[in-house]
C-alpha cells in the first residue's frame, strides 16, 4: 500500500534511480522490487513506463556482460509491462523493445531466453502487433523452430507466436521449410493443454489454404500415429472445447486443401459432427460463432458435405436462432452489438455454403421462418461483415430456378441490391453483390424487368470498365443476361450505352471468361426471333461487329471461343438484310469454308450451322447465295463431310446440302 501511495505521487522515479546502481547485487534486489510493484497493476506499469523505466532496463540489457540473472529479471519486467494497456504496447514498440528481445533469443541461459518469450507472445498476439517482423529475419524462425523442444515454457510460448504470426503463403513456406510440422507434432501428445492447445493452432495456421503443407501434414507420422489421427484424438468430449474446436479445423483445412477426401470418416463422423455441436445454444457466442465459420468453410464446395450437413442435428433451425440472438444486459451496448453482429454474419455464410448446389436444401433455408426478410433487412446492414455475408447468402440462393420464380417474387431483395451497387463498397462486396444480380436478371425471373427499370443497364455498363477482372466479368455477363429474348429497346439501351469503343475493349480482353460473355452479349442481342432485330443491330453496327468476328476467328483463342463465335455468324445469317453483310464479306465466307473442314467437330458445326441459314431455300435470295457458296466450294466441303461419324454434324451437313439440291 506504501509502495502504490509512492508511486501515484510521483515518485516512481525513485525505481528508475535505484536501477543507476553499479553494484550488480544491489541492482538485482532494486530489480526485484521494482517487479513487485509492477505485476498485477495496470496503473504502475503505466507510471513507471512513464518515468523511463524502459529505456533503462534496455541500457541494463545491452550492456556487455551483465550477469544472466540481470537479464532474466529486465526480461520479466518487460513481459510484465507488455501486459499493459495498449498504450504501453505502443510504447514498447516504438522504443524497439521487439528487436532486442527477439536478440535475446540466442542466449545461452534458458530462463532469459523463456523471459523474452513470454514477452514476445503477450506483444505478438496483440492485435496491434507487427507479427510480420518475425520472417523479416531469416534467422529468426528457424532458431525459434529449434527452441521447441527445450522446455513446456519454450513449446507454449513458440508454438502460440507462430500460430499467431503466420498468415501468409510465404509464412507457411519459410516455417514448413524449417521444420515445423516435425518440431510441433510431439506437443500434441503433451499432457499440458497450454501446449497442445497453440500446436493445433499452429498445424491451422501453416495448413491454411495450402495443399503442399496440408498434404505434407496428413501424410506425417509420431510415434506410429499420423496427425490427422492425433487431431481425432484431441476431438473426444473429455478434451476442452477448444480443444475439440481447433483440432476439427485442422482436419477442416486438411479437407478443403485436398489432403483429405471429404468423405473420409474422420471428416463426416468427426470433424463435421463436431462443428455442428459448436453451433449448439449451449456454446459461448465465440465458441458458436468460430465453429460456424469453420463449418461453413469445410462444406462450402462438396455437394455430399453439404447434404449431410443439412439433416444433422437441426443445423437449418439452429442457424435460425443465430439471427434472432439477443445478448444479456451484462453486455455493453458496444460488445453486445459487435456479438449480434458475429453471430449473424456467421449463421448467413453457413446458409450460403449450404444452399450452393442443392434445390431441396435451399428450399428448406427459404421457408425457415422470415429468413429471407432478415436476409432482404440485412444487405444494408451498416456493418460491412455481415452485409456480406447475407449478400453471399442471398447469391446462393438465387441459384435456384424454382426459388428465382416463386420466394424472389414476395421478396423485393433487388432493392437493397441495387442500392448496395450504386454506391462506394469495397470490391468483395460489389463482386458477390453484382454476381447475385446476375442471376436475378435471368429471363425467366420475375425481378428482372424492375431491375432493368431501376438502371441496371448505366449500373452494369459502368462494371465492365472496372480494372477488376471480376467485376467485369459480372458487368457483362449481367448484360448478357438481359439481352437474352429481350425487347428491341432494351438491346438498343445495351448497345448505346456500352458503345462499340467498350465492346472492343471487352472483346480483346485477357479473361477468356470476359471475352467468352462478351460474345454471349452479342449473340443475345443478335437474337434469331424476332429477325428484324438482328437486321436492326447490324443495320447500325455492322462493320464494328464484322470486325471483331474477323479478329477473333483470326487470332489464337480457345476453340470454345471460336465457336461462339460462328454462332454469332449463324445468328447473323438468320436475319433478313443481316445476310448481306455475311454474302459481301469475302474474308468471312472464306473463314467460313475453313472451319468446315476444321480438326474441331463443334466448330464444323457451328459454320455449316450458319451455311444453313444462309442457304435456306424458303427465303428471298436463297438460289443467289447458294450460286456464290457454290464458287467457294461449299458444297464439295459439305459432300466430304457426309463420312462423319459424329451424328449431330452429319445430321446439319445432310440439311444443307437438301437446300442446295432443291
Amino acid at each position: 500500500m506504501f509502495e502504490m501511495m509512492m508511486m501515484d505521487t510521483g515518485l516512481g522515479h525513485v525505481y528508475v534511480e535505484n536501477l543507476n546502481v553499479s553494484d550488480a547485487q544491489q541492482l538485482l534486489c532494486n530489480l526485484k522490487q521494482m517487479k513487485n510493484v509492477v505485476i498485477g497493476s495496470s496503473r504502475q506499469k503505466t507510471n513507471l513506463m512513464l518515468c523511463g523505466a524502459v529505456p533503462r532496463l534496455l541500457q541494463i540489457m545491452t550492456t556487455d556482460n551483465t550477469p544472466s540473472e540481470i537479464l532474466v529479471e529486465c526480461g520479466v519486467l518487460l513481459g510484465s509491462f507488455a501486459k499493459g494497456n495498449e498504450a504501453n504496447k505502443r510504447e514498447l514498440m516504438e522504443d524497439g523493445v521487439l528487436a532486442i528481445m527477439m536478440q535475446g533469443l540466442a542466449h545461452s541461459n534458458l530462463k532469459f531466453v523463456e523471459s523474452c518469450l513470454r514477452f514476445l507472445r503477450t506483444m505478438l498476439t496483440s492485435p496491434i502487433a507487427p507479427t510480420e517482423i518475425l520472417f523479416q529475419d531469416n534467422t529468426v524462425i528457424p532458431h525459434m523452430i529449434q527452441l521447441l523442444p527445450r522446455s513446456p515454457c519454450t513449446q507454449e510460448c513458440v508454438a502460440s507466436i507462430l500460430a499467431n504470426s503466420c498468415k501468409t503463403p510465404d509464412q507457411q513456406e519459410m516455417m514448413f521449410r524449417h521444420g515445423a510440422i516435425q518440431a510441433l507434432s510431439p506437443l500434441l501428445t503433451s499432457n499440458s493443454d497450454k501446449i497442445r492447445l497453440p500446436a493445433l493452432q499452429c498445424f491451422a495456421a501453416i495448413s491454411y489454404q495450402n495443399k503442399p503443407i496440408s498434404m505434407a501434414i496428413a501424410s506425417a507420422m509420431y510415434n506410429g500415429e499420423s496427425i490427422p489421427e492425433l487431431f481425432c484424438k484431441l476431438m473426444a468430449r473429455n478434451n476442452t472445447i477448444i480443444m475439440q474446436l481447433t483440432s476439427a479445423k485442422c482436419l477442416a483445412y486438411l479437407c478443403r486443401a485436398g489432403a483429405i477426401r471429404p468423405a473420409d470418416n474422420m471428416i463426416v463422423i468427426r470433424a463435421m459432427p463436431t462443428l455442428v455441436r459448436m453451433c449448439k445454444k449451449d456454446r459461448s457466442v465465440e465458441e458458436r460463432v468460430d465453429g460456424a465459420e469453420v463449418l461453413a468453410y469445410l462444406i462450402e464446395e462438396d455437394v455430399s458435405l453439404q447434404r449431410t450437413a443439412a439433416i444433422t442435428d437441426h443445423l437449418v433451425l439452429t442457424l435460425a436462432g443465430f439471427i434472432k440472438y439477443t445478448p444479456d444486459s451484462s453486455h455493453k451496448k458496444e460488445q453486445a452489438e459487435h456479438l449480434i453482429n458475429e453471430m449473424r454474419q456467421a449463421a448467413f455464410k453457413v446458409y450460403a455454403s449450404l444452399g450452393a448446389n442443392e434445390e431441396d436444401i435451399r428450399k428448406r433455408i427459404i421457408e425457415t421462418e422470415t429468413l429471407m426478410d432478415q436476409v432482404e433487412k440485412y444487405l444494408s446492414s451498416p456493418t460491412v461483415k455481415v452485409q456480406l455475408a447475407s449478400v453471399r447468402c442471398l447469391h446462393s440462393l438465387s441459384r435456384s430456378v424454382q426459388q428465382l420464380r416463386t420466394s424472389f417474387q414476395d421478396h423485393a431483395v433487388w432493392k437493397p441490391l441495387m442500392k448496395l451497387l450504386q454506391s462506394e463498397q469495397p470490391e468483395e462486396l460489389l463482386t458477390v453483390a453484382s454476381s447475385t444480380l446476375c442471376n436475378l436478371l435471368l429471363e425467366f425471373s420475375p425481378s428482372k424487368e424492375p431491375i432493368v427499370d431501376a438502371g441496371a443497364v448505366e449500373l452494369l455498363c459502368k462494371l465492365t470498365s472496372s480494372p477488376s477482372s471480376a467485376l467485369r466479368l459480372n458487368g457483362i455477363w449481367g448484360l448478357m443476361n438481359m439481352a437474352f429474348q429481350a425487347e428491341q429497346k432494351i438491346k438498343s439501351s445495351i448497345l448505346a450505352t456500352l458503345g462499340t469503343d467498350q465492346l472492343f475493349r471487352l472483346l480483346t480482353d485477357t479473361n477468356v471468361d470476359i471475352l467468352m460473355k462478351t460474345l454471349g452479349l452479342l449473340r443475345n442481342l443478335l437474337s434469331t426471333k424476332p429477325t428484324q432485330h438482328i437486321d436492326s443491330i447490324m443495320s447500325s453496327h455492322s462493320k464494328q461487329i464484322m470486325t471483331a468476328v474477323i479478329m477473333i476467328l483470326e487470332d489464337d483463342h480457345p476453340p470454345e471461343v471460336k465457336e461462339q463465335t460462328l454462332c454469332i455468324l449463324a445468328n447473323i445469317a438468320d436475319g433478313n438484310t443481316a445476310k448481306d453483310f455475311i454474302m459481301s464479306n469475302e474474308d468471312i465466307l472464306k473463314k467460313l469454308t475453313y472451319y468446315m473442314r476444321h480438326e474441331n467437330v463443334r466448330l464444323q458445326i457451328a459454320a455449316v450451322y450458319c451455311i444453313n441459314n444462309l442457304v435456306w431455300n424458303e427465303e428471298e435470295g436463297a438460289g443467289d447465295r447458294r450460286a456464290k457458296l457454290k464458287e467457294y466450294g461449299v458444297q464439295k466441303h459439305l459432300q466430304s463431310l457426309l463420312s462423319s461419324s459424329d451424328t449431330v454434324l452429319f445430321d446439319k451437313v445432310k440439311t444443307a446440302l437438301q437446300q442446295f439440291s432443291s
